[in-house]
This record gives C-alpha cells, structure tokens and sequence, in this order.
C-alpha cells in the first residue's frame, strides 16, 4: 500500500529538517509518496500568500502532511493547515532523553491540547484607539471530542488515567465547561482523572515533573504549558507534535525557523525525525515507529550531536547516523 505524504519544509530550518526526516522515513521498508508544496514567508513574499491553495489542498488529501517551520506568517499557515486535516487534537510529547543535559531528567509526559478554539479562535476586535476585545471560544462537543481522545489514548498506552489542567476558578464559563465536560466523559469510560489549575500546574511540573503523565488541556494552555516542558528536557529542538483529525493529521517540530543559523546546515532535526517516527505510528506501522525512536534515542545520547546538545555534527552527520542505527 502507497502513502502519500505531503511534505511541506517552510522556512529558515524548516528547509533542512524536512528532508532529514524523509531521509529517515525513505529508509524504512514502507512504501511512501513523498509530494513537496511550497508555504510560509517566502512563498507571501513571492506570490502575496502565505499558504497557496494548492498546498491547502494537498494536505487536505494526503494521508498524512510533514510541516517544518514557518516564520512571521506562522499564524497564517498553520492555523489553515491544521484546518485543512480537520484536526481537533494537538499532541506534545515532553521527554528528556538519556545523555542530554536535562533540568528534569526524569520528565516524561504528554500534552493533548485542544486545537480548534479556546482564545486561537480568531474573534479579535479593535473597538477604539484604547480598546481592543478578544472573544475565547470553547464548546461542549469540542471538549467532548478531546476528551473521548484522550480516554482512548491512555487506554492504548496503558497509562493510569490523565490530568485535566484549567483555569475555571477564574473563567468559569469557558474553562468551567471544558473542565466538566472532561470529567464526565472520563467518568463515561471509566478513566481516572485529577485536576491542576494551570498556573499551579507550571510551578508543579517544575519541581515534580514526575506526577504528571498525559496532561489534557485548552488550547492556550497547551500551547504554553508544553513549551514551558520543553525547558526542562533541553529545549524545543527535542519536542515533536501531531495534529490529529479524524480521518488526517500533520505532523511537526516545536520549534520555529531558528533564522540565526538557517542555512548552515546545523539544525538539529532530532524533533522533525521524532515527529516523522509520530507520523508512521500513525499510519500503523508500530515496530517502525519505535525503530525510528530507539535510533534518535541512541544518536542522542552517544553521538553525534550538533551544537545546541554540545556537539559540532552537522544535521545531515546526525541523519546519515540515525539511518545507520536503523
């Protein structure tokens, strides 16, 4: 069977981390299509948008996309791409890896992210000089949706339940339907859950990183929260995420364009790879995916590396040695 992949580089590192990570999917014994469209700043500056039709729409047909970065018009591209592969679930993966200097070393959790509302909705307004409105959205059969994900998810893993992260102390409504609405269809499954407020929760997962597994948060939440885990296991050049829809889902690194060194040939692609191994498991393939990650892993912690782990390898010396452990 063919999967076709849509593979989108985008800009700055995006550029070189796209193709280490089909380099390392063209080495597994499955049959991809790998079809490349163009997005992001330099695409708007040559044809005034950001995202052409036609990579909405290859997206919106591929089994699965690989994104690498976009820069200023990141907002304009994703958000659409995401769109485009009806996704309605953003996973992060948090994970320090053995051999990296790691402020939590013991960290290891997930994050499902709402990925369709919350304050990402797009309902700002300028209604003076002085005053600007932001709407945030959040709707019982989203929640429910993200919450029905979640049971399963940590029904297959085999974790022990999941946290529900919030802020409804303060935005009861919004936050207080996204809360209950969670709960209960933990409870519908049978799933056991806890609950943190969000800004307890940043200071928890610093000191403790260890009581958390899978973190189910809003939007907003996620996009921070997750970020700030990134911290404590190296920094976003080792974080993955999947945008997860019912019938697509694109796949990409954390992190942005790193314009400071886009063209050196130095970026790590450590993430895109993890995001491609992401990417296969997906398709079904799981003894793949965990070759990919058991081959990362190795690299990571005995070499090479590239300069933001310490070392001095380039990004094509760290792919040709993942393939390798492949």
């Amino acid at each position: 069977m063919t999967h076709e992949i849509a593979v989108i580089p985008g800009d700055g590192i995006g550029q070189e981390v796209t193709p280490a990570a089909t380099d390392v999917l063209e080495a597994l014994d499955i049959d991809f299509e790998f079809v490349e469209a163009d997005a992001g700043d330099a695409v708007k500056e040559a044809t005034g948008e950001a995202l052409p039709e036609e990579t909405y729409e290859l997206a919106a047909s591929a089994d699965a996309t690989l994104f690498g970065a976009a820069g200023e018009t990141a907002a304009d591209v994703i958000l659409p791409l995401r769109d485009a592969v009806g996704s309605f679930v953003n996973i992060r993966p948090a994970k320090a890896y053995p051999g990296i200097d790691a402020v939590r070393p013991e960290t290891d959790l997930v994050f499902l992210r709402e990925n369709t509302e919350g304050v990402y909705a797009g309902h700002e307004d300028r209604l003076t000089e002085d005053v600007s409105t932001l709407t945030r959205v959040v709707t019982e059969s989203a929640s429910r949706e993200l919450a029905e994900f979640a049971c399963d998810y940590v029904d297959t893993d085999e974790h022990d339940g999941f946290t529900i992260v919030h802020k409804a102390n303060v935005m009861r409504e919004t936050d207080g339907l996204f809360r209950d609405t969670v709960a209960e269809v933990a409870d519908e499954y049978g799933v056991e859950t806890d609950e943190v407020l969000m800004d307890a929760f940043a200071t928890h997962v610093c000191l403790d990183p260890e009581q958390f597994d899978v973190v189910v948060c809003p939007n907003l939440a996620g996009d921070v929260l997750s970020d700030l885990a990134a911290g404590l296991v190296g920094g976003l050049g080792l974080l993955p995420s999947a945008n997860v829809g019912t019938e697509r889902a694109l796949f990409e690194p954390v992190h942005g364009t790193a314009p400071d060194i886009a063209g050196e040939g130095v970026a790590n692609p450590a993430a895109a790879i993890i995001s491609a191994a992401m990417l296969v498991e997906y398709l079904g393939y799981d003894e793949e995916a965990a070759a990919i990650n058991e081959a990362v892993e190795a690299t990571l912690e005995e070499g090479p590396r590239t300069a933001d782990l310490g070392g001095d390898a380039s990004t094509e010396d760290v792919t040709a040695a993942v393939i390798d452990r492949l």
